[in-house]
């Protein structure tokens, strides 16, 4: 597979400029060339993740008013489940009319979703607006990764990516702060339905942009290539059994035994299809992109998750204290992140991850250290930013590489690829993890639970169950990722 950009101006790129001259006249993302696209995609990476670090702190309140706290995590998986269906779909929409529709299309259903959701009467409206909203954010991501790779050249590409970790930078700090206060003061349904509000002013700003490149982008033939009802149609299974894995996950009666089956045989055989061939033997290049993509999103997540549990159950800290503790990470991602950007790396890519996952791999390893009293809990907040560290650099790398493996035609679906595979990794690893962790008399995670009573539940071998697992994994994924360099042709 030719790398897109070495032989012919890049997708995106005015015709009579090259792929490594693209824009040298308005300078970096921010000269005259690129500014109003890079504001509009940033404005709506900032106000996705100002949504999802908000919406966990509204969601329990929201449930409890709404009588259904039994339907609380479907709040969450309802919102993945869809949006794993619908990377897919924007996946083979982006390659076959590029992203100007569905990345309009997923703003569009993103809002609609939050209205749905902050209008609810009842949890399964709630429920469906979330699920509204996945299918809006699915296709959001794709087409997003479809725009870096069409309109800016290769040598501005890991800016753009180091952009959209910071971005994530504010909401990850304020996001729980201001959410909380509005849920306190307004109430709940007012987290949900400001953000739409929010979604006009980037909308605006860069679609002007958008369409432009799309002129300049677009096929040079007139045929199109058809949307392939095949992956749509698997994509749909394994959003299926994801959603009776995490059911299982949560039940751990000998029934449960039945729907993690019937998940799991939905679920490998649509991954193999989807994913890359090869990706799950680490085959060299795209396959291994795509692999390293999940075991280091999975490995965090999983861990991330049980981070501010512990610190509650077996430290005693209180859940704002803990949730800080993690606020860190998300300085030091955008940290990585830009560091990755720097034009001197761009030989040593391959080993930019190789050391990502190691920094993540220790920090993980060192989180269980707390379970210890004699341990400062300051320890885990310490760990966390060199982890962070390590997600920036690793995370904004294996997205570089993956357009510079891509043809101009296989940008969608390559995008979908790796979104799908780090969807993928997600639900498995965390849902693998409660399992363990229930399964060795983890105490109750019920919002209305009480510390006291939490904590005399909880066992700490429960929590190493979970840490250090995952830090083995990401161990391991430092190993594999020697194998992300194509072999020479």
């Amino acid at each position: 597979m030719s790398v897109a950009g070495d032989s012919k101006a890049a997708p995106g790129v005015v015709p009579g400029e090259g792929a490594g001259e693209a824009g040298a006249g308005g300078g970096g993302i921010l000269g005259r060339d690129y500014r109003a696209l890079t504001f509009g995609v940033v404005s709506v990476v900032l106000l996705v993740a100002f949504e999802a670090t908000a919406v966990g702190t509204a969601m329990p309140v929201a449930a409890r008013d709404l009588h259904g706290l039994g339907l609380y995590a479907f709040g969450f998986s309802g919102y993945f489940t869809t949006s794993l269906f619908a990377m897919v779909v924007s996946g083979q929409w982006c390659d076959r009319g590029g992203p100007l529709a569905p990345l309009a299309t997923g703003i569009a259903a993103f809002g609609a979703g939050l209205v749905i959701s902050g209008t609810a009467s009842a949890m399964g409206v709630f429920v469906l607006g979330r699920a509204v909203q996945g299918l809006g954010g699915g296709l959001v991501i794709v087409a997003l990764y479809v725009v870096v790779g069409l309109a800016y050249p290769e040598r501005l590409r890991p800016a753009v990516m180091a952009s959209f970790s910071a971005s994530w930078v504010v909401p990850s700090i304020v996001g729980p702060l201001v959410s909380g206060t509005v849920t306190e003061q307004l109430g709940w349904r007012w987290v949900f339905l400001a953000i739409p509000a929010l979604v006009v002013l980037p909308l605006a700003v860069m679609l002007p942009a958008l369409r432009r490149t799309a002129a300049h982008a677009g096929p040079r033939d007139t045929v199109r290539p058809r949307m392939d009802g095949r992956r749509i149609g698997l994509a749909a299974l394994l959003a299926c059994g994801a959603v009776l894995l995490q059911y299982a996950g949560q039940d751990l009666r000998l029934l449960s035994v039945l729907p993690a089956l019937a998940g799991a045989a939905l679920m490998v055989p649509a991954a193999l299809r989807l994913l890359p061939r090869g990706t799950f033997r680490a085959a060299r290049g795209l396959p291994t992109v795509v692999l390293m993509r999940g075991l280091a999103s999975g490995t965090f997540a999983a861990a991330e998750t049980f981070i501010p549990l512990m610190l509650v159950t077996q430290r005693g800290l209180s859940p704002t204290l803990a949730g800080l503790s993690l606020a860190g990470g998300g300085l030091t991602w955008a940290l990585g992140s830009y560091l990755q950007a720097r034009p001197r790396f761009e030989p040593v890519r391959e080993r930019l991850v190789q050391v990502g996952m190691l920094l993540t791999a220790g920090a993980i390893a060192v989180v269980p250290l707390a379970l210890d009293h004699a341990v400062p809990a300051a320890v885990v907040a310490v760990a966390w930013c060199a982890g962070g560290m390590g997600m920036g650099m690793t995370i904004s790398t294996l997205t570089v590489l993956m357009l510079r493996v891509s043809r101009p035609a296989d940008t969608g679906t390559n995008s979908a690829a790796l979104q799908v595979g780090d969807a993928l990794a997600n639900v498995v690893f965390v849902g693998a993890a409660g399992s363990v962790f229930a399964a060795l008399g983890g105490g109750s995670v019920a919002p209305a639970a009480h510390a006291a009573a939490t904590r005399a539940a909880s066992h700490p071998a429960a929590f190493a169950a979970v840490f250090l697992p995952a830090a083995a994994l990401a161990l391991a994924a430092a190993a594999i990722s020697r194998r992300l360099r194509p072999r020479a042709s």
